[in-house]
């Protein structure tokens, strides 16, 4: 009596093999993604200004929200009127929300990170503000 043993079929494992790489570069490539638009510090600077409010606020998750008034007048659109430069950004932590809630009026140099994307956890806007750099009272500007 003679056994014989059939190979299994290479041409099923082949396409297994395929499907677990594509798929393993689908996510690679979605986590990239995910990374920069979102996690990335695209920018970061100081901005300085007279603070207009700081607030926490939302309906999920409650962040921290600002309004910087620059010093300055623009035209946001041509043929409209004009408007003061305002830096509306989020805070990013209880700290230096603390201290810009105390502080409405006063002038501020806040340094903030600027990212591609706003997840509703972190605030708002693309802007969070992370240190607070100089506070001082603001000028008494009369036109």
């Amino acid at each position: 009596m003679e056994t014989t043993t059939q190979q299994p079929s290479k041409r099923g494992s082949g396409f297994k093999k395929f499907i677990s790489w594509f798929l393993l570069i689908i996510f690679l490539a979605f986590a990239v993604f995910v990374y920069f638009k979102y996690y990335f510090v695209f920018g970061e600077g100081v901005k300085s200004g007279t603070l207009n409010y700081a607030v926490k606020k939302g309906n999920v998750f409650k962040t921290y929200e600002g309004k910087l008034i620059q010093e300055g007048i623009r035209s946001q659109n041509t043929g409209t009127g004009i408007s003061s430069n305002e830096f509306e950004f989020s805070i990013e932590s209880d700290s230096v929300f603390k201290v810009l809630e105390l502080n409405s009026g006063k002038a501020f140099d806040l340094h903030y990170k600027e990212y591609h994307g706003v997840l509703p956890w972190r605030g708002n806007t693309r802007y969070v503000v992370d240190k607070i750099i100089q506070m001082h009272d603001a000028k008494n500007n009369t036109f």
